[in-house]
């Protein structure tokens, strides 16, 4: 490998170790504007419980109109710790500061093998109605939470006002299938490094970066090694996502839809974006210019987009 392109690796790699020890804090930039325009309002203390049935969520904020953010995977959980709990602030506050109500909630605990995307669009219905009061303004779906609200916006239309498909999108390319069900599955049987190697692949890919991936490996695995999913809902997640497969349903959604995805993304290619995009009724796509699923996903522009488009 010539010298520039190995420095060009290291620094990519230095970016995604940064990322994934932030990811949780997407959005704060958007917070922050958002702060010193507006005034003092208390939204710093996040309400954290669990239903009968184990979707652990967390709520933030006091505004009469809610949203309800469904995170991305596979996996899911309320982070625990100082650090991830400001991280989940970050993610939540631009909302909770516009005036919003935000209910983060998790998939549920202890799924039967086969629990397929639409039964947990199913699961989270089922919580609307029981946690929410049957309605919610906002569904904002991200990444594999995206995937979930296709269902439920095309399903459960009368409980919701609006949703917002971040990162998502109807099909998922087989790399990125591939690539989520080896991650989880490394995961699932501890092994944290592998996990790692195979997150990096994400952003570091080919066979020349495959010594880097391994070396690093470890140190970005351990980031995953204190989480609290289950190994067996971690591996129906990923199965879920590899049969998933939503264009059959993208007619029947009755609710208007913001989509916003990054151009290089790797996960749902802008083929696959704009054929969801074409198949909803009332649908705005908004596209992140030279960003990929991890950079979008990190963007200060996600809030900002969304709460323009809701507002």
């Amino acid at each position: 490998m010539a010298a520039t392109e190995r420095e060009t690796g290291r620094r990519r790699a230095a970016w995604l170790i940064s990322a994934f020890a932030l990811l949780a804090a997407i959005g704060a930039a958007g917070a922050l504007v958002a702060r010193r325009k507006r005034a003092s309002v208390d939204v710093s203390t996040p309400r954290v419980s669990v239903t009968a049935n184990g979707m652990e969520y967390t709520v933030l904020g006091h505004g009469r109109k809610t949203i309800l953010f469904i995170p991305g995977g596979p996996g899911s959980e309320i982070p625990t710790g100082g650090l991830a709990r400001r991280g989940i602030l970050a993610q939540l506050q631009p909302y909770a500061e516009a005036g919003y109500t935000v209910w983060q909630v998790c998939r549920r605990r202890n799924m039967p093998e086969g629990h397929t995307v639409a039964d947990m669009a199913d699961d989270y219905a089922r919580f609307i109605r029981d946690e929410l009061g049957g309605h919610v303004d906002i569904v904002i779906g991200e990444s594999y939470g995206g995937m979930i609200a296709i269902y439920l916006a095309a399903e459960h239309a009368a409980l919701i006002g609006r949703v917002v498909l971040a990162l998502a999108a109807a099909t998922i390319t087989e790399r990125g299938r591939e690539l989520d069900l080896r991650w989880a599955r490394a995961r699932a049987e501890g092994r944290f490094g592998d996990a790692g190697a195979i997150a990096l692949e994400y952003v570091l890919p080919g066979d020349e970066m495959a010594g880097l991936r391994r070396r690093l490996g470890p140190l970005v695995g351990r980031m995953f090694a204190s989480s609290h999913t289950p190994p067996d809902d971690l591996i129906v997640e990923a199965e879920a996502e590899a049969a998933f497969d939503a264009q059959a349903v993208l007619g029947h959604i009755a609710v208007p839809v913001l989509l916003l995805c990054g151009d290089n993304d790797q996960f749902f290619t802008p083929d696959i974006v704009r054929e969801t995009a074409a198949g909803i009724p009332d649908c705005t796509l908004v596209w992140f210019e030279g960003m990929g699923h991890v950079r979008a996903a990190m963007s200060g522009r996600l809030p900002r987009e969304i709460l323009a488009w809701i507002q």
